[in-house]
């Protein structure tokens, strides 16, 4: 898994409440359990219409879009069904960071064993950042995991709270095999030491 540190980058406009994992990723794209390819079905039935044309009004298809790394989202995002799949999606994309004022549990969960940042805000400080986020390129955030903030275009910074396990998962890029790999002498010795006093099992 990538680390996460700082991030300065475009981001893209979602005021839309309630945005759930269907929505994210739609289940027929669920078949696969490769993490790559599913960025091009990122909120498909939003970007495409049913000839497969993209819809040039949707806030990904829009030329001042093109390689943002960071959403602004409406409350409450990642509800609904607890598939892995959204963020595979969103990360495939190219999201590395999802501002909202409220997550789905599951969701955010998942966000931060992918690589992802959740970032909690208040609404007045969300507000502030879809405002900037309309702008398009011509607006960049920046996000600074290991201060806890987020600067708008504007230089206004907001603060954020984060889990700080989470945090150091993210900062040094582990998700939960980086993790084991982390104890791997320990484990190496355990197994050393059961193979003598039980070569039986």
């Amino acid at each position: 898994m990538d680390s996460f540190t700082n991030l300065t980058g475009i981001a893209a406009p979602m005021p839309l409440v309630n945005i759930d994992t269907d929505m994210i990723i739609p289940k027929q794209f669920l078949k696969t359990i490769k993490r790559s390819g599913l960025g091009r079905n990122l909120f498909d039935e939003m970007r495409y219409d049913r000839e497969g044309n993209e819809i040039a009004d949707f806030v990904l298809n829009r030329p001042e879009a093109k390689g943002c790394q960071i959403l602004v989202a409406g409350r409450n995002i990642g509800c609904g069904s607890s598939r892995e799949h959204a963020p595979w999606a969103l990360l495939d994309f190219g999201i590395r960071c999802v501002i909202s004022t409220s997550f789905a549990d599951i969701f955010y969960n998942n966000c931060f064993k992918n690589g992802i940042l959740p970032v909690t805000l208040p609404a007045e400080a969300v507000a502030h950042l879809m405002k900037d986020a309309e702008k398009g390129a011509n607006a960049r955030i920046m996000i600074d995991l290991p201060a806890q903030t987020v600067t708008a275009a504007d230089g206004t910074v907001f603060a954020f709270d984060i889990d700080p396990f989470k945090k150091h998962c993210l900062v040094n890029g582990l998700d939960d095999i980086g993790l084991s790999l982390e104890k791997v002498s320990a484990i190496d010795a355990y197994e050393a030491q059961a193979r003598t006093q039980r070569p039986w099992l």
